[in-house]
């Protein structure tokens, strides 16, 4: 166990370095800090070059990479160009936000998805299976932003409009500290996110028990005379939630990076946004520490989900 974690440990240390030089190069390609400075007609090139200098964007590519290592290593992810506030104070305060929506979220999707899934393979091509089939295929092809936005005209706009209890919007000013109002503004979104991963999670689990329920040693067990429940939940589920807690525990590292569509259109101060805002300044700091977050997460959770195999299922060994 201990051999296969350092391996593993020492694995991660060079897949986030691979992912660092990567993200850091495609950042700087993308786009150029100095481009807002561009339409600045009093702004000689001389003071373009100070800045230049003074941001140390007149380096070699790799030297600012080495140099923006040296500093995320110790823990300092540097000062955003535009803001010019520290990159850890804007994840500091933005990652709380996301925590909240994506945490509840995938409550919600876990909870139902299993529900979902389970009802279905019990009941394969059944009425309500394939109620639920249909239901899993409208959430999982339409876009979020599609949901989203008919969300709102239905639930703040039609419902505002006929005088009815509504829900809030983005562009609806309120206190991120207040309980109340933070629960209203989070049903929409949460409601967005759930329609959509919902439906993947329970045809993912659905497909999996159906295929366990197939084998020899479930149809030895109802042999035997075990109840249909005991081995449905003692033996065939617990083989079956694998593939599912594979897809758990890689969806749990992107709770940090948020839900860029969603946040956006919800005007959520969460990662997400944060991301998407800073990305199109050019703004690199702020993208890679935020990108340096979401893929050590990542790495970090793929562990977690080895070692919890063999937790879940005993045949596993961890060598």
């Amino acid at each position: 166990m201990w051999s296969y974690l350092v391996r593993r440990l020492a694995q991660a240390i060079l897949i986030l370095f691979i992912i660092t030089m990567l993200c850091f190069a495609l950042t700087r390609l993308s786009s150029d800090p100095m481009s807002q400075y561009a339409l600045k007609p009093n702004m000689t090139e001389a003071d373009r070059a100070e800045i230049r200098a003074r941001l140390g964007l007149d380096q070699p590519m790799p030297i600012q990479y080495v140099k923006w290592l040296g500093l995320a290593l110790a823990g300092d992810l540097g000062y955003s160009f535009f803001s010019h506030q520290s990159v850890l104070l804007l994840i500091q305060q933005r990652l709380p936000m996301t925590l909240t929506l994506m945490i509840t979220a995938e409550f919600f999707i876990v909870t139902i998805g299993l529900f979902l899934g389970l009802v279905s393979a019990v009941r394969p091509y059944s009425f309500l299976d394939n109620l639920i089939t249909s239901f899993s295929f409208i959430g999982f092809s339409m876009p979020i932003f599609f949901i989203a936005l008919g969300c709102i005209e239905l639930f703040a706009v039609q419902f505002k409009a006929l005088g009815w209890p509504y829900l809030p919007t983005g562009a609806d000013i309120w206190n991120t500290k207040d309980p109340l109002q933070m629960i209203r503004h989070l049903i929409l979104p949460v409601f967005c996110l759930v329609a959509i991963q919902t439906a993947g999670y329970s045809r993912y689990l659905r497909s999996s028990i159906l295929e366990v329920l197939g084998q020899d040693y479930i149809r030895t067990a109802r042999a035997k005379g075990l109840k249909f429940s005991v081995v449905l939940y003692k033996h065939a589920l617990r083989n079956a939630i694998l593939p599912f807690v594979t897809i758990v525990g890689l969806d749990i590292p992107f709770l940090m990076g948020g839900a860029l569509v969603t946040e956006s259109v919800f005007s959520w101060p969460g990662m997400g946004r944060l991301f998407w805002e800073y990305a199109q300044r050019g703004d690199y700091p702020v993208v890679l520490g935020v990108l340096l977050l979401t893929s050590s997460a990542v790495v970090f959770f793929t562990i977690i989900v080895d070692m919890a195999y063999t937790m879940i299922d005993p045949r596993i060994r961890l060598g």
